[in-house]
């Protein structure tokens, strides 16, 4: 029997209800705000430390096979996811190019939260994922950023002037630099540059979190009610289903690869989940005019507590049974 227990004790950690927070102050008209220097520097210091601590954790996890092979996977699911969503959602909503590809950007990247439900969840029914799985999420983290940047910016990019100048907005770009720089810095450090910076990477993140989802809840909410109906039943819609449909076919490659049942579960998770973190700092840098009211409440409101009470367990019972 699978217990749905565990998810909804995490809708009750701090950062989550203080975005949570920060919607409520907004619908009851309150003139809380986030200074806009604090919040680019919150933006910032999340990067920094997402980058650095995924940079850490890829160094220790070292050349494992199985690593290499959820690794490769993985990536290849967060580069590609971007374009999928991308292509649906400008076919089939009427959201601006920005607002599509931070959608973009939020449903190809993944849910540090999520994954640490899921691989709790996944331990205590006795299907315990490999440890290396760490440095699977934080290279997830940055490929759908990076797609989606590309697709932002690379829409009217003709020539190869254009592209030349295209692939220099995206490699130089504020988000850009901070999370792949960081993720080289902590992995050329390792394991004694993690432990250098462990009260700035770990203590303190949880507080800035705190503080940045306080903000996202405030803007969200706030641009939520002055764009109108934009949260349209097809994007709610897509908030579930397009989790479900990512975690099928991960499996499906999962298991055709050769991974185990373990580690092909907790990778349908992260495929299924929708960033929250990562990929709305990297977007507020990079297309601030993206509608935060849409794709974050989408990601953090719908997505989020979907996969928490019933899509973990759905997942894992999936792989259980692909794997018989």
């Amino acid at each position: 029997m699978f217990d749905f227990g565990p998810g909804f004790a995490l809708l009750a950690t701090p950062a989550i209800l203080f975005f949570f927070l920060g919607t409520a102050a907004a619908f009851a008209r309150s003139d809380l705000v986030v200074p806009e220097p604090v919040a680019k520097a919150l933006s910032l210091y999340l990067m920094l430390c997402i980058g650095f601590k995924g940079g850490a954790e890829a160094r220790a996890a070292g050349l494992h096979a199985d690593f290499i092979v959820a690794a490769s996977l993985g990536v290849a699911l967060s580069a590609v996811a971007p374009m999928l969503v991308y292509g649906f959602l400008k076919r089939f909503s009427k959201l601006d190019r920005p607002t599509i590809c931070a959608h973009a950007a939020t449903y190809g990247s993944v849910s540090v939260v999520t994954f640490a439900a899921g691989r709790e969840y996944l331990t205590a029914i006795g299907m315990a994922p490999g440890g290396y799985m760490a440095a699977v999420l934080a290279l997830m983290e940055t490929p759908a950023i990076l797609t989606a940047l590309v697709l932002l910016n690379g829409a009217d990019a003709g020539g190869p002037g254009q592209r030349r100048a295209l692939f220099g907005r995206v490699l130089f770009g504020a988000a850009t630099v901070m999370l792949l720089g960081s993720f080289i810095v902590g992995f050329t450090s390792g394991p004694s540059g993690m432990a250098k910076l462990d009260l700035f990477i770990g203590p303190l993140f949880q507080g800035a979190l705190c503080f940045f989802l306080l903000d996202i809840g405030l803007a969200a909410a706030r641009r939520l009610m002055a764009g109108g109906r934009k949260l349209t039943p097809t994007l709610l819609g897509f908030a579930v289903a397009f989790p479900i449909l990512s975690a099928l076919v991960t499996l499906g490659v999962a298991r055709m690869v050769g991974l185990t049942v373990a580690d092909g579960a907790l990778l349908a998770i992260l495929a299924a989940s929708a960033s929250y973190i990562a990929a709305p700092a990297a977007m507020r840098l990079a297309a601030p005019e993206a509608d935060e009211g849409v794709y974050v409440t989408s990601s953090l409101a719908v997505t989020f507590p979907f996969n928490l009470t019933v899509g973990i367990a759905l997942y894992a019972a999936c792989a259980a049974w692909l794997w018989e």
